[in-house]
């Protein structure tokens, strides 16, 4: 709740529909503190209905189409899966009315940690949003924690003790601190858990290129 509101908004649609979700550390689930809970889907509606879908290749599209159309009815399935368990749709769930594998930007909340779509995510512009209780930083990351998963995090807030707490806590390679989707060359990135070992990118990435020997010779002094 002590974040700057206006920039987890901006950060949420990034993290989630950056090239229409197809990501490898897109959000797959967005935790959100019960006292700004019904202002953050209010400002993240708003603010996605505002995104402009359209050709790829055209500058000014935020929103572009899938890879292929199995891609695309399983985006759809996901979506009436999660209407069937009791996930609120607050906006999209379908195909867009255009030609082309559109399919429109979507937001679910109300998640519980036992649906589908909290435990599965969905490579595709799907926004999955969850409650947690205020002040309850540990509750909230056991949660995220309960995952087989562990490529990219990140947290919003104020408080730069609690930035570090869950930075340091959370079972992801990368953390993300009031900002996503920014990486760099010189910093290391790879998962934990199931998202994979070794690392790419900075010097930690020089470990894939080497043979590591080791000689052991016994000798009289």
């Amino acid at each position: 709740a002590d974040c700057d509101l206006e920039k987890a908004v901006k950060n949420a649609l990034g993290s989630v529909f950056f090239n229409k979700g197809e990501n490898c550390i897109a959000a797959g689930r967005i935790f959100v503190e019960e006292t700004i809970y019904e202002e953050f889907l209010d400002r993240v509606v708003e603010e996605t209905k505002k995104m402009k879908i359209g050709d790829p290749l055209d500058r000014s599209t935020q929103h572009g189409p899938q890879n292929h159309l199995a891609h695309m009815n399983k985006l759809i399935e996901y979506c009436d899966t999660a209407v069937k368990e009791g996930a609120r749709l607050l906006l999209g769930g379908r195909r867009c009315d255009r030609s082309g594998l559109y399919m429109q930007p979507t937001i679910f909340c109300d998640v519980e940690d036992d649906m589908y779509i909290a435990k599965e995510e969905s490579f595709g512009p799907i926004m999955v949003v969850s409650k947690f209780d205020a002040g309850d930083v540990d509750g909230v990351l056991t949660r995220a924690n309960n995952t087989e998963y562990g490529l990219a995090s990140g947290v919003f807030t104020k408080d730069i003790n609690k930035a570090l707490y869950v930075s340091e806590n959370i079972e992801a390679g990368t953390c993300f601190v009031n900002i996503y989707n920014k990486t760099d060359v010189a910093a290391p990135f790879g998962g934990f858990k199931k998202s994979g070992f070794g690392k790419d990118l900075g010097k930690e990435a020089l470990n894939e290129y080497l043979k590591t020997k080791t000689i052991t010779i016994e000798f009289s002094v």
